[in-house]
């Protein structure tokens, strides 16, 4: 293989040559550790001393592999072969598969967020070699149970004495109650290897980046110690507590009511969930949530996930033209009228009511997990006036409850608009 010349953060140097089977990369936004994990995956790919070597990369929903762990990898690939790509790397884009043809060592990608997803993860083989190392992005959005099952993958005796087993989890520290804190951080074990950055030590942060997040520490204090500095997000202040992450039926029949709640954005989320009703609880079943979309594709992508135009679809009044638009596309999308005092009411109603997370809806669960009060800068008292920032999926949420806090029939599609 041609010699190539890799530019990497010092700061990693410890992790890329770490041998332990649990690599616990945690850091803030920006800190540079994805881009090299991939970077130190390509390489060691590539190198005919690691031959017979697997990689499997891991999202808690298989399709968000497509933007994160797999455009990370292409772009290592990019900087480190340039234009021979072709010549030493076999891409493939359906399913997603890198394979390098120098030592024929391979890349797949999966999901675990349901029993399927978690039974194909027991018959994964590859052409040559066995499966050694795991990388786990977004680590926060996998249960323990999801973790130990791709633990129990890495076993056997390896034929090349070069290999080794490894599971590699990169995340944003949100909750300090997060069981990746007590089962890796909170212990010391010589299988253990823990790891921490933050964008203060990427040296390849432009100077907008820095402006942003200082911005941010000013706005959001707690939330920059997250996404920042790299640490554990705090328990105190946290809005809700009352909710549980756990797989149900999404069915529509199985619920008394649907609806959707829709957040409108463009440089921050749009979110839209959806949201079932059994017995008085709360359900979210599914989201949408992207960036940077307009709105013709975002309705594109709603009809693509099958997203039913019978439904309430409950949204934020700021934006009548682009409720007009869905509602030309045959949603039944229709305004939340916002009071004062409007916000705290529909926090009070989510309080008392028990909320139920699908695992697939990751996003809503971050936003859940960091959604707290602002605190008084001069006192330390949390204010009853929430964060406004990263919640996106949170306003959803708010608008998608705001017909059942208010006790009016829901509005479905084809009846009269009051």
């Amino acid at each position: 293989m041609t010699t190539v010349t890799v530019n990497f953060n010092p700061h990693f140097r410890d992790s890329n040559q770490s041998r332990k089977r649990y690599r616990v990369m945690k850091g803030s936004a920006g800190s540079g550790k994805s881009v090299n994990v991939a970077q130190d995956y390509i390489i060691k790919l590539s190198d005919p001393r690691y031959r017979g070597a697997n990689l499997l990369c891991v999202r808690k929903v298989n399709e968000t592999n497509r933007n994160s762990t797999f455009a990370e990898l292409i772009g290592a690939i990019n900087r480190i072969f340039g234009s021979r790509v072709e010549e030493y790397w076999e891409i493939r884009q359906s399913p997603l598969s890198l394979r390098s043809k120098i030592t024929g060592n391979s890349v797949i990608f999966r999901g675990v967020n349901d029993a399927r997803d978690r039974e194909k993860l027991k018959s994964i083989n590859f052409p040559h070699g066995k499966l050694t190392w795991i990388w786990v992005e977004e680590a926060t959005e996998l249960q323990e149970s999801d973790v130990d099952i791709l633990d129990d993958r890495l076993r056997g005796l390896l034929p090349n004495p070069n290999l080794y087993y490894q599971i590699t989890f990169t995340f944003n520290p949100v909750s300090a109650s997060h069981w990746i804190k007590r089962k890796y951080f909170d212990i010391e074990h010589p299988d253990i290897f823990t790891h921490h950055s933050t964008y203060l030590q990427n040296r390849f942060i432009d100077e907008a980046y820095h402006r942003r997040m200082m911005l941010r520490k000013e706005q959001d204090p707690d939330g920059y110690r997250v996404y920042g500095l790299g640490e554990w997000g705090e328990l105190g202040g946290q809005i809700l507590h009352n909710y549980q992450v756990h797989e149900f039926d999404i069915s529509y029949e199985r619920f008394d009511s649907m609806n959707f709640g829709q957040d409108f954005g463009f440089n921050h989320a749009n979110a839209i969930l959806l949201l079932g009703w059994k017995d008085g609880e709360l359900y979210v079943c599914d989201e949408l949530y992207v960036h940077e979309k307009d709105t013709d594709e975002i309705i594109a992508m709603a009809e693509r996930k099958g997203f039913s135009k019978h439904l309430p679809m409950w949204c934020d009044s700021a934006e009548p033209d682009r409720i007009k638009t869905w509602k030309k596309r045959g949603f039944a999308a229709r305004a939340v009228k916002k009071e004062p005092g409007s916000v705290n009411a529909q926090i009070d109603f989510l309080k008392r009511t028990k909320i139920h997370i699908h695992p697939s809806c990751v996003n809503t669960i971050k936003e859940i997990q960091q959604w707290k009060w602002k605190k008084d800068k001069k006192t330390g008292l949390y204010l009853d006036e929430p964060v406004e920032f990263f919640d996106d999926a949170m306003a959803a949420l708010r608008y998608g409850i705001e017909d059942k806090r208010a006790a009016k029939p829901f509005f479905y599609a084809g009846s009269t608009e009051r």
